[in-house]
């Protein structure tokens, strides 16, 4: 929901922080809010005027007439203002049908005045203007305002004055001055209202006197979608739900993953105790459950109402799926058992199978409870990779324990909760898909081409007529429509430009126009201004194309000039912009928004001047729309089985209009099913203000020729279902009409519901869905009892037309084949490839980072250190604490060993000569080898083999000097037995001491005695201690078998204990050359010794 209810204490602080600045005049509201937590005497001496002032008291959770139902104190001190909220705090109160706790209040310091001095003010905004009302009488008995206020009407696209506001709202006002006062008053508060955002603000009374003007009660919504541009104005807003229904935490839980997802997560709790759960996938289609669980008689133990869509990840659908199960089987168990209706329509993007299998993981976790409150599930959903998704529900469910149904396209959307309750027969026996689309064959785009030729031959093919032979008189019925809508929209050589990297979106765009047998591509260009100029590859059946990507919209325009749609794929943020920027070029008819989110103020203001340029908006918030035969929108139909099984490659002769877009898909499905297919179909999206309406579309297809049904899905809130109806009655609409409008469940809750779309929710009775399909039947429209029954109507309407002769039922044409992506083939398990790499110890796809097993949260948790990390991602488990100190122990020892040893003097070199960090790191990182640093795994394989064959130590250093080698990990340059190196000292000290056995490094400590008594240098070096207690970790931790130490020993794995070490020490020298701005290094002549060879005479 974009317009959201706020308390009275939020509303008057931010009025308190604004308006003023627009010189308002108003005195500061002084206020103080209680709750149960509430410290009275805290509270007094933070507010001292709490103590010496008459007070107002009234409870401030959104209930309206306050005063009517005696919940206001007046003319109350401090100690009584005490006594009549503890009287009624957390006490249960009825207005109107919801019950519920008082639990937060205001208490306002009493102004005295005379209620001649009371007025009304309220401003509102609507579709094409905010309207101010102004009553020269306010207060409790004020009445019908609707009726007596006078209103002023401020245009989206014009300014409010002062002299607007003298002469339209305050004719009734005679004091010169007071007028004056009021009308600088009125005009700051609307242009807080504009600058903040407001949707609704309304105060009765404003009380004005000789010297001030006092804001008493208010009441505010804010547009929440404004949060991105409103907050450092707003600060942290808290919306409060309605009163009757509490905030849950589960409630709070999902609208945080909410806000931080990109997909919609949304939960309300109706009944806690409720026997009655749904977990739906959709904006529409969860209305629609509830309409219809509604009317099998269920409302009383419905306990939710919320939705998934959008894509969610794995991981966000488990912790929405958690939340809803663990809400489930907390609550008392129910005599019947419980239901979870796990529903949704046919998906146009979401892959089911991934949400799905975060829905298995959440079942898995709950089965025993699922068993204890004995549960039955039911699932129908369909869209991408949905026949993988309903397999490994079927196959899960034979493991629960408990009964689950599952229910793919085949059967109708809400058919599971009829079957939930009791209602319907479960079939046995469900029907199952084993296919997915078709696969186009080599040689096949050949066959395209020759089928196409004999189709347009036999009169089946291009669809380039449709509608093009309007005329003036049918043109003429769309008298009442913007002028934008008086035209075609879409055809089989439509071009469009997208705006946004969406690959996915335009493939799928492509792949409708092969199997429409389009002869171009329908995208002939892309905006991204994040990147410069290129060009992305796409597939045109089995060809591979290059599509033109340009940074900015000028240039696409220019080079394109066939263009006239852009689907606009650009963020909440900057839709805005980037449609006012298309707007300017004339050869763009139709702009597609998808984005969801987008305030209402920047909405209206496009409509404003969408329509002023003739340009016809589709969105926000929205899939788009399709044209069968001709184009889609972006991912409108979803996934290619779903254009076929649909019917969307050729034109039916059944056109719908739809708010949701998810539904839009379903109604393909339902309209394929009922008759010969959809010609054209429009979600207009799910906004409060959506940029075209019902009635433009619904007049354009009645202009058509070539559309003989017309369909319509409306929803409760708004009332442009009203002017459908009143264009049947008056004539412009003729065609047979069959329209349905969900939301009927609405009115059988006992508080307020904000369904899935911003635009859902009523106002007032006459936006209820209820009344709106009474109107629309009364007007002579087809209205089934409820959705369950669409389908049905729309065949028997169909089949009526039919029989007359009104629809020749378009003849079939072959199923076209198409090619399948490599990658979607193998996500539906159709294909095997062997992988080019393969990992052990890190998987970064899923919602968290995981090493070797181990979650990075756990890692970090743990604290198990840098060694810790170095076990699981080098040795693939968890080592003992004692070896991750080591491991830390010899990093640190490591680091570094001082700017003249060859790493760190190349380091040095290549930080002066303006190389990069990488550069001179990798450049002391390459003289690390037996010479320099790179002896420990030699040194372990020498130490271990002379071990290992039983060589005495002494017998080893024989060998070694009769051999002629160096044994490596001896001898120091600085360092001897009298000048001892601590870091060995260290090392060796607490590997004595820590590990269970350390034989190796004995076995090397005895070497050390033979080697310095021939010279006293000849000790156990860094290398040396490191390496044989490394082997002695290996062998003797217990953590590896012996083929295991031997295969790490062998692939030089203790080696990488200096590397990673020295790397900080060399990272240390670069930073240090480059904050001491030290300049090129050149080595002086003097410490080279020139030996050249003698002149050749």
């Amino acid at each position: 929901m974009s317009a959201k209810a706020i308390t009275e204490a939020t509303g008057k602080d931010i009025l308190n922080r604004h308006l003023n600045q627009h010189g308002a005049g108003a005195a500061n509201c002084r206020f103080a809010t209680v709750n149960a937590e509430t410290d009275w005497s805290k509270l007094s001496a933070d507010q001292p005027w709490l103590l010496t002032t008459p007070l107002v008291v009234k409870p401030d959770q959104l209930i309206k007439r306050r005063g009517k139902l005696g919940l206001i104190g007046v003319k109350k001190n401090f100690e009584e203002v005490k006594q009549w909220i503890g009287e009624r705090i957390n006490k249960d109160q009825k207005i109107g049908n919801a019950v519920g706790k008082l639990r937060n209040f205001i208490i306002e310091p009493f102004i005295p005045h005379t209620e001649a001095e009371e007025m009304y003010v309220c401003i509102y905004s609507h579709r094409s203007a905010d309207t101010i009302l102004f009553y020269h009488q306010g207060g409790v008995d004020i009445g019908d305002v609707d009726a007596k206020a006078v209103k002023l009407d401020v245009k989206v696209d014009s300014t409010l004055s002062l002299a607007d506001v003298k002469t339209t709202l305050l004719k009734a006002i005679t004091d010169a001055s007071k007028k004056e006062r009021i009308a600088k008053f009125i005009y700051g508060l609307y242009a807080t209202f504009a600058d903040l955002y407001f949707t609704y603000l309304e105060i009765n009374p404003l009380v004005v006197t000789a010297d001030n003007l006092y804001i008493l009660d208010l009441a505010a919504k804010l547009d929440s979608t404004a949060d991105f541009i409103c907050r450092p104005k707003w600060g942290e807003i808290d919306y409060p739900p309605p009163f009757g229904r509490d905030a849950y935490p589960e409630e709070a839980y999902i609208a945080d993953l909410d806000a931080k997802s990109g997909a919609s997560l949304k939960l309300t709790i109706l009944n806690r105790n409720g026997r009655i759960w749904t977990m739906v996938a959709g904006g529409g289609a969860s209305v629609i459950y509830s309409d219809t669980i509604c009317d099998l008689g269920g409302a009383s133990e419905l306990a939710n109402y919320g939705e998934y869509s959008g894509a969610p990840s794995e991981q966000q659908t488990y912790e929405y799926a958690k939340t809803i199960l663990n809400l489930m089987t907390s609550s008392p168990k129910h005599p019947d058992g419980k239901v979870l209706i796990t529903g949704g329509g046919i998906a146009n993007f979401t892959n089911v199978a991934a949400t799905f299998q975060g829905i298995i993981t959440a079942l898995r976790e709950f089965q025993p409870k699922l068993v204890e409150h004995n549960v039955s599930i039911f699932v129908r959903r369909a869209g991408p990779n949905y026949q993988e998704g309903l397999r490994r529900m079927r196959d899960f469910g034979s493991t629960l324990g408990i009964p689950l149904h599952v229910f793919g396209p085949e059967t109708h959307m809400t058919a599971i909760c009829g079957m939930a309750l009791g209602k319907r027969p479960i079939p046995q026996v469900a029907s199952v898909e084993f296919s997915t689309a078709n696969f186009l064959l080599p040689g096949g785009q050949q066959a395209q081409a020759d089928l196409k030729e004999a189709n347009e031959a036999a009169g089946l093919g291009s669809d380039e007529s449709d509608g093009s032979a309007t005329t003036n008189h049918q043109q003429g019925q769309s008298n009442g429509a913007n002028s934008s809508f008086n035209r075609k929209f879409f055809s089989n050589t439509t071009k469009a430009i997208v705006w946004g990297m969406q690959q996915r979106a335009v493939q799928s765009m492509l792949d409708f126009d092969f199997i429409c047998r389009r002869d171009e591509p329908s995208v002939v260009a892309m905006v991204y201004p994040f990147t410069g100029d290129h060009k992305q590859k796409y597939y045109w059946g089995h060809k591979e194309i290059l599509i033109p990507v340009y940074k900015k919209m000028s240039d696409a325009i220019h080079k394109h000039k066939e263009v006239d749609v852009m689907v606009n794929f650009a963020s909440l943020r900057s839709a805005y912009d980037s449609t006012l920027e298309v707007l300017e070029f004339p050869q763009i008819r139709t702009v597609a928004i998808i984005a969801e989110g987008i305030p209402e103020n920047m909405t209206r203001k496009l409509i404003v001047e969408a329509n002023k340029k003739g340009v016809a908006i589709i969105g926000p918030a929205t899939v788009g729309g399709v044209k069968p035969g001709c184009f889609k929108i972006g991912n409108t139909g979803g996934m290619l089985d779903n254009i076929l099984h649909s019917k969307l490659y050729r034109p039916g002769s059944v056109a719908y209009v739809s708010r949701s877009g998810g539904m839009s898909n379903e109604l393909n499905n339902i309209i394929s099913k009922a008759t010969d297919g959809v010609i054209e179909g429009i979600a207009i999206g799910g906004d409060r203000y959506p940029g075209s309406t019902f009635m433009d579309h619904i007049l354009r297809y009645q202009s058509d020729p070539e559309t003989k049904l017309l369909v319509l899905l409306g929803e409760v809130g708004g009332t442009e279902e009203y002017d459908v109806c009143a264009a049947i009655k008056d004539g412009r609409i003729t065609k047979p009409l069959v329209a349905w409008c969900i939301g009927t469940c609405a009115s059988m809750f006992t508080s307020e519901v904000q369904f899935g779309h911003a635009g859902s929710c009523a106002n007032s009775d006459r936006e209820t869905a209820t009344a709106k399909n009474k109107a629309l039947r009364e007007a002579g429209a087809y209205v089934p009892d409820s959705f369950d029954t669409l389908g049905e109507l729309i065949h028997h309407v169909y089949g009526e037309l039919v029989k007359t002769g009104r629809i020749v039922p378009r003849e079939e044409v072959p199923p076209p084949t198409v090619p399948m992506d490599y990658s979607w083939a193998r996500e539906l398990g159709l294909i095997r490839k062997p992988a080019s790499f393969m990992t052990s110890i890190c998987d970064e796809r899923g919602q968290e980072l995981i090493y070797a097993g181990m979650p990075i949260s756990e890692v970090l948790n743990k604290d198990v250190g840098i060694g810790g990390v170095i076990s699981l991602l080098w040795f693939q488990r968890c080592l003992p604490p004692y070896v991750c100190k080591f491991f830390e122990m010899c990093l640190m020892v490591t680091a570094d060993h001082g700017p003249a040893v060859s790493g760190a003097h190349n380091t040095i070199v290549c930080a002066r000569a303006g190389k990069d960090l990488v550069s001179s790191v990798v450049s002391g990182l390459l003289t690390i080898g037996d010479r320099f640093g790179g002896a420990l795994d030699g040194s372990a394989r020498q130490f271990s083999e002379a071990y290992d064959t039983n060589l005495h130590p002494m017998e080893f250093v024989n060998k070694m000097r009769k051999e002629g080698k160096l044994i490596l990990g001896i001898g120091h340059r600085v360092k001897s037995i009298n000048n001892p190196d601590v870091r060995v000292k260290i090392i060796k000290e607490f590997v004595l001491e820590n590990f269970p056995q350390c034989p190796l490094l004995k076995y090397a400590l005895e070497v050390e005695k033979i080697t310095t008594n021939k010279k006293p240098n000849l000790i156990l070096n860094v290398d040396g201690v490191i390496a044989t207690a490394f082997v002695d970790m290996l062998r003797n931790s217990g953590s590896f078998t012996s083929e295991e130490a031997q295969e790490y020993i062998n692939v030089g794995a203790i080696n990488s204990l200096f590397v990673l070490g020295r790397s900080i020490g060399f990272i240390g020298h670069y930073m240090d050359q480059k904050r001491l701005k030290q300049g090129l290094y050149r080595h002086p002549w003097d410490d080279i010794s020139y030996v050249i060879p003698e002149q050749y005479n």
